[in-house]
């Protein structure tokens, strides 16, 4: 006489705190609408880094012929990278975050389903990094159109963009939890981000600031990635290079903890 099967064991998979599906989901989701309006969101990100680059560029450049050793036209189109990509992930971050909350309640549907606040938040900013990722890479070509040498260190560049591009999403994200209406943008756009991108060594390297303010700078991210843009298009300094990168991912952790617990807070709590 055989013995009785024993009955199997239900085995479910178990949830991690973020789900890549989740997170897949919601990006797709992203994709899917972007395609009904990205002409008008690619125009300005990408136009308003142009006209920076070919008015610096220009207008200095027929003043001044090199910075740090590079013609200034060259200096100026390696460092408007940074201020693509934080135009296309920041301002996306801060606006379009506060109305999906609050006029269309469009996290109030997504939270309905299977997504969590980590998974929302980590989502949307990584759609927004992939984009200025991409629209960050477009200085670089305007520049390549007007002498910047070409080099294999470029195609680092959009990843370079992806990074800065996650940390800063994530900043726009947090702050449209923090603000109390959409008109409060305004004090974060004149006090913190356009300070940031003036004095990341964009149109000017930092050395000539007083050292007080020189050392305020290597604590804006937007240097960090200014920093790696050219080293990926001059020559790659490695161990320099892994302190910026470093100080980008940093970055992006902190950003990503206080954007989800304030945006938790926001449509949870």
């Amino acid at each position: 006489m055989s013995a009785p099967a024993l009955p199997r064991r239900r085995t479910t998979a178990r949830l991690r705190r973020v789900e890549p599906a989740a997170i897949g989901a919601v990006v797709f989701r992203e994709a899917t609408m972007f395609r009904r309006y990205w002409r008008s969101t690619t125009f300005s990100s990408v136009v308003e880094p142009t006209i920076y680059l070919l008015a610096f560029g220009f207008g200095f450049g027929s003043l001044v012929a090199q910075v740090a050793g590079y013609d200034y036209i060259d200096f100026v189109g390696t460092g408007i990278v940074a201020t693509a990509v934080l135009f296309g992930s920041a301002f996306p971050g801060m606006f379009g975050t506060f109305i999906k909350r609050v006029f269309q309640k469009t996290y109030d549907a997504v939270l309905a389903a299977p997504v969590d606040t980590e998974e929302l938040v980590t989502a949307e900013a990584v759609w927004l990094a992939l984009r200025s990722g991409g629209l960050g890479a477009v200085p670089m070509l305007v520049a390549l159109a007007f002498g910047l040498p070409p080099s294999w260190g470029m195609l680092l560049v959009p990843a370079i963009g992806v990074l800065t591009g996650f940390g800063f999403a994530l900043f726009g994200i947090w702050v449209s939890g923090v603000v109390p209406s959409i008109d409060s943008f305004g004090y974060v756009i004149s006090a913190v981000l356009t300070p940031l991108f003036l004095v990341a060594g964009t149109f000017f390297p930092i050395d000539g600031l007083p050292d007080w303010a020189s050392t305020l700078a290597l604590l804006n991210p937007l240097y960090h990635c200014v920093e790696l843009v050219r080293d990926a298009v001059f020559g790659l300094q490695p161990l320099a290079d892994l302190g910026h990168v470093a100080a980008l991912a940093v970055f992006a952790a902190a950003m990503w903890l206080l954007a989800v617990r304030r945006l938790r807070t926001r449509l949870v709590l």
